[in-house]
This record gives structure tokens, sequence and C-alpha cells, in this order.
């Protein structure tokens, strides 16, 4: 692939790998579940950033990087003051919005009242932690907007959260592509029917595409579909027998976070339609005896993944099964590229 010319400067293709890897900007990430974050500060490191998360006593969230501007320790490991937080190191006190609002042991130096350190806007919705992740031509975040599965009242769903060893776009690609589940997943509770060979097709959508088999419908693993909707989302369906409860089909939601190049977070939701005596009946099954063949699922991805050699993904050898991981890997690339392009133009850095 040539490298893109930009002005005087030239973005390359190592530029833009390196944004990938920690993930493209200018979109919410969902970072934790809400109740990883209570009354002591929290470090993750999440896109390439370590962050520090606390509240104040009101429950009011706010995120940072987790640095103090003074001399780089931690600010995780410091003492939280409602608004603000205080290194432990040396007592300076950082706001919400980054900014060093207080050096006890020097006042009035010209750090106070500076804006020494990037801040991260942050929402909760559907039980996570969400943070935006912004270049420094985009520092106001977009509307996020998650699907109707996880925001209407008509439905309700389970939080499955995990970590795995590997890259992020690893569990992506796994996503984007529904032929694996006749296979990997031949022996599992709700994939055991099903044709083993399918043709595919490309559908867009308002919010990105679908990527589905062409003659086959509510039988198997049988369509992705990729949103972008200020965040990056998959959704697919699992047809469900009446064993399973009420609800019809079993809608999942995906959301998937870099934390390095050999880890990630892997977040999915389970949904249902369901409202009244059938909402109770189903997260009663759900919790007594769905939740755990729907780990054992999520298990065989994960080992599989795991055991994949980081550039596995250098050695392929694709076919018609796979256009869907394909133009998902095209999507953010070219969103990588024109988030470069972008900043290379205007002289600035991520």
């Amino acid at each position: 692939m040539a490298d893109i010319v930009t002005q005087d400067r030239v973005v390359t293709d190592a530029e833009i790998d390196a944004l990938l890897e920690k993930g493209v900007r200018n979109q919410w990430y969902a970072i934790c579940p809400s109740s990883f974050v209570q009354n002591v500060p929290v470090s993750l490191f999440r896109c390439g950033y370590r962050m520090v998360l606390w509240r104040e006593g009101n429950g009011t969230l706010h995120a940072l990087e987790d640095r103090c501007p003074h001399r780089g320790a931690p600010l995780s490991i410091g003492i939280p003051m409602g608004d603000r937080i205080a290194c432990g190191y040396h007592g300076v006190q950082v706001d919400g919005d980054g900014v060093a609002v207080r050096v006890p042991g020097s006042p009035g130096c010209k750090l106070e009242g500076s804006k020494t350190t990037k801040s991260f806007p942050v929402q909760e919705q559907a039980e996570m932690i969400w943070a935006y992740v912004g270049d420094s031509l985009h520092p106001e975040p977009p509307e996020l907007r998650l699907p109707e599965e996880l925001t209407s009242p008509e439905y309700s769903h389970f939080l499955c959260y995990a970590e795995w060893k590997g890259d992020y776009r690893y569990v992506i690609d796994n996503v984007m592509d529904p032929m694996h589940g006749a296979f990997l997943h031949k022996q599992s509770h709700s994939m055991a029917e099903g044709e083993m060979v399918a043709d595919f097709r490309v559908r867009d959508t308002e919010t990105g595409f679908m990527f589905e088999k062409v003659a086959q419908r509510g039988v198997n693993f049988d369509w992705t579909e990729w949103g972008d909707t200020g965040t990056m989302w998959l959704r697919l369906e699992i047809p469900y027998p009446k064993t399973g409860g009420p609800g019809g089909n079993f809608a999942i939601i995906g959301s998937y976070t870099p934390v390095s190049p050999s880890l990630a977070v892997v977040v999915h939701w389970r949904c249902r339609k369901v409202s009244g005596w059938q909402r109770d009946t189903w997260r009663f099954l759900y919790r007594n005896r769905l939740e755990a063949r729907h780990w054992a699922v999520l298990e065989q991805d994960r080992v599989l993944l795991e055991v994949c050699e980081p550039d596995a993904n250098a050695r392929e050898m694709l076919y018609n099964h796979d256009v869907g991981l394909v133009r998902g890997r095209r999507v953010l690339r070219n969103k990588a590229k024109a988030q470069l392009e972008a900043l290379a133009a205007a002289g600035k850095r991520g």
C-alpha cells in the first residue's frame, strides 16, 4: 500500500498501523463496567492512555490521563477531593477538566490555573463507563447513540465483560465472520443447525453495513451488523428455541476496546425484547440456565483467538466468507488514514 502524501509531510503506513493498534480517535470507547469505579480512584490502560477514573460524592464521574503534571507520578495513587484529585507525591490538585487548580508546595506558580492534563469526557450507559477519545482537532465528543436493544425500555439486557489476551481487532474479525459459528460453535446449545456452506452479501445501512447469508435467516449465526453512531458497535442475532424462554431470538451487541497489542476489552450485551412477566421469566432463566452456556460459547472464541500468533493476519489466504471482516478492516483503516491526514494538514499531532 502506497504512503499518503499530505502537503509537506508523508503519512506513512507505519503511522496508520500505530493508530489502529491504539484505536481510531474521535469516538466513544467502552472503558469498564460502572461498578468498577466506586470510592477510590481506578487506573486503567485504554486506547494508548493510562487513565484515572474517580467519582465525586454525588456519583459524578471524572477521567484524566493518569499522570501528574508536576513529576509524572500516577494521579491514581492520590486522594480524590470531589471534582479534583490530589497527587499523592506532592499534593498537586488537578480537576476533572485537567486544570492544575492548586499547588500546595508553591502557591501562585505558573502551574496553577494551567490546563496540564488530558481529560476524557465520560458518561454511563448500559451499565458501562464510556470515555470519548478525541484528537487535538476534535476535543468535543459527538452524541453517543447505542442500539435500541440497550436504550429502549422494550428490551432487557445482561452485560458480559471480559478481557482477552490479544489484539482487539482479532475479536472484531471474529464477530464479522458469521460462518465460524457453524464450525467452532457447532456443538453449542444454539448453533447446531444450519448449512456448513453459505453465500454472503454486504448491504449498506444508515449507520454502517450488514454482512449476511443470502438464503438463510433465523437458523444460526446468520448475519453481523457494523454500526457507527459515535462509537463502533457490532450486532448479531442467535435464534432460540421456546425452551430458552420468552422473547424470541437473542440479540447480542458487542463493543471492543484496545488495552495494549496483547490485551483487549471484550464487551457483549445479551438482549431480548420482553416486558412484564416475560421479562422476569427471561431474566430468571438467563441467570439460572443460559448464562453459563453463553460463557462457554465465548470461551471457545477466547481460547482460539488467544493462541493465534500476533501476525496471523499477515499470512492469510481469504475467501468469500471473509468479505465482511475485510470491509470492517477497510472502514477502520480509512478512518485512521483520514484522521492522520487531517492532523498533518493542520500541522498537529494527535
